[in-house]
């Protein structure tokens, strides 16, 4: 069940645009370890390899390393397989002269590095989405929002219990995320297990398939039961969401944002 949920919301997950994935304070680390990148650059390293750059190298590759007469660095590569300078250096100093591309055999390491530095930076940039500042998505009508909180949500949040403040929490774009694609922030799937004897046993759902049920009780001991032999109940926290998620319309999506974010 539980597998099957993930299923579900990383198929839904990759419908959305990327950016609603991730906290607004961890989102760049996110889009770098999807996207396989890196680790970011030293800033300090970068601001004085950009000016290495410019002198040496923009009048064929342009100041922005998206290619001139040269080609474009963000794709090169050497660059993209280089870490720390240790690849992208040793070219620089041999150079391509066949090519066109002198040897800058006079840079030493450390300005190897700062260049490269530079050349991730810019990496970064094209490729990592998830660090590009979202424009104001706070269009829906409050109002109607709470009208829709009210008929739909009321039953299992409030907005002076688990959802107070949650509009000083959040950024609107991590906020629309969180009340979408709640994923593995919810409460795990819990199971009410009826014995012969008619005695209820809740707990933790830890398995179940077409023979077997097992579950960790409220003691924490490991309990399990043939399927056939007990009735049992499956409570996901997150069927609400799932079953909500199919009939929003565009304007549901950001009426609710708009009310969610005046909870101050």
């Amino acid at each position: 069940m539980r597998s099957d949920r993930k299923l579900l919301n990383a198929v839904l997950l990759g419908l959305t645009a990327c950016l609603l994935l991730c906290g607004q304070e961890n989102r760049l680390e996110r889009g770098r370890t999807f996207l396989g990148l890196a680790p970011p650059p030293d800033p300090a390293a970068a601001a004085r390899g950009e000016k290495i750059f410019v002198q040496n190298c923009a009048f064929c590759h342009g100041q922005d390393a998206r290619g001139a007469e040269g080609p474009n660095l963000i794709r090169s590569a050497t660059v993209l397989h280089d870490e720390k300078g240790e690849t992208l250096g040793p070219v620089l100093r041999r150079g391509f002269p066949d090519k066109g591309m002198p040897a800058f055999s006079q840079l030493t390491d450390e300005q190897s590095y700062d260049i490269a530095s530079f050349l991730h930076a810019r990496v970064e940039a094209a490729a990592n989405r998830y660090g590009y500042k979202l424009q104001n998505i706070v269009t829906g009508d409050a109002n109607a929002g709470k009208t829709y909180f009210a008929a739909n949500c009321q039953s299992c949040h409030s907005a002076t219990g688990d959802l107070a403040h949650v509009g000083s929490k959040y950024e609107p774009a991590d906020l629309q995320a969180k009340f979408l694609y709640p994923g593995d922030s919810a409460a795990p799937l819990t199971a009410t297990v009826t014995l012969p004897t008619g005695e209820n046993v809740t707990g933790v759902l830890k398995r179940i398939d077409d023979f077997q049920i097992s579950i960790t009780d409220e003691t924490g001991a490991y309990r399990s039961w043939q399927t056939d032999a007990v009735k049992y109940v499956i409570n996901d926290p997150l069927l609400g969401h799932q079953r909500l998620l199919a009939k929003y319309t565009d304007s549901d999506m950001h009426n609710i944002l708009a009310y969610l974010v005046t909870l101050k």
